[in-house]
């Protein structure tokens, strides 16, 4: 089983199959509270004030661009919901890969780093 510091290690890389329903659930296991919902996985951040939330917002930016993956952010005052998929697996059908994985992994890192 795959842990998040050595998910956090890794680098994000083109892939061309997603995760299968066991893969997925091991590797949910080794992120912090993140969910499975709609095809993607999920979970909510929150904050004292919506300075902090944009600071998170770019913070997060920052580094997942680095791995060329972007997630899909649900922004307000003092909350970010995270959501990432990767719509180039499975032949363009999208699906959930390492990366999402990666990303997750990357994003709790920065929030327990702000939460210092």
């Amino acid at each position: 089983m795959v842990t998040a510091a050595e998910l956090i290690q890794k680098k994000g890389r083109h892939l061309e199959n997603g995760l299968n329903d066991a893969e997925i659930k091991d590797y949910l296991a080794a992120v912090d509270n993140w969910a499975l919902q709609d095809g993607k996985i999920v979970k909510t951040f929150a904050f004292k004030n919506y300075y902090e939330t944009l600071a998170f917002v770019n913070a997060i930016a920052w580094v997942i661009h680095a791995d060329d993956h972007h997630p899909e952010l649900v922004v307000t005052y003092n909350r970010c919901v995270v959501k990432f998929d990767t719509h180039s697996v499975n032949n363009g059908r999208g699906g959930i890969s390492e990366n999402d994985f990666i990303c997750a992994a990357k994003v709790d890192a920065i929030f327990r780093q702000a939460a210092q």
